[in-house]
C-alpha cells in the first residue's frame, strides 16, 4: 500500500467517523426536542408554568442544531462547520439569556439550587460567548488561507 492509498483510507475513515457523530447528534437533539415539548406535562415539581414561555427558543436552538448536523452529513469543510458553530452557539447563548430572564424553575429546600442554576446559566453564556469568538478567529484564519487547527 502506497502513501496515497493510506491517506485516502484514513480520510474515508475520518469522514465516516464524523458522519456517525453527526447522526448521533441529530438523534440526541431530536430526543431533547421531544423532552422540551413534553416537559410541562410531566408535572415536575421544580418546573413552573413559565417554562412554556421558553419552549419556542429551545425549539429554535435544537432545530438549528439538527439542521446544521444534517447539512454536515453532506458538506463539512472546516469553514462551513465554523459558520454553523457560530450560529448554533449564538442561539444557545440566547437560550441561556432567556432562561435567566424568565427563570422557569422554582427550587425548594435547604440546598441552594437556584444559585447553582444561575451560576450554570452564567457559565453557559460566558462559555458560549468565548466559543463564538474562537470560531470567528478560526473562520478568519481559514479565510486568510491558514490551515485550520485539528480538533
Amino acid at each position: 500500500m502506497d502513501a496515497t492509498t493510506g491517506q485516502r483510507r484514513k480520510a474515508a475513515t475520518s469522514r465516516t467517523g464524523r458522519r456517525f457523530g453527526y447522526t448521533i447528534s441529530i438523534l440526541i437533539n431530536v430526543f431533547f426536542l421531544w423532552v422540551v415539548n413534553n416537559l410541562v406535562g410531566w408535572d415536575i415539581s421544580w418546573i413552573t408554568d413559565d417554562f412554556s414561555k421558553v419552549v419556542w427558543i429551545f425549539n429554535l436552538s435544537l432545530g438549528a442544531t439538527i439542521a446544521a448536523n444534517v447539512l454536515y452529513l453532506f458538506f463539512d469543510p472546516p469553514w462551513f462547520k465554523s459558520l454553523g458553530q457560530i450560529v448554533t452557539v449564538a442561539i444557545s447563548v440566547a437560550v441561556a439569556v432567556r432562561l435567566w430572564q424568565v427563570f422557569p424553575v422554582s427550587f425548594t429546600g435547604d440546598f441552594p439550587w437556584t444559585g447553582l442554576f444561575r451560576v450554570a446559566l452564567v457559565v453557559g453564556i460566558v462559555g458560549g460567548s468565548i466559543g463564538i469568538v474562537v470560531e470567528l478567529v478560526k473562520l478568519a484564519r481559514i479565510a486568510a488561507g491558514a490551515s485550520p487547527a485539528k480538533t
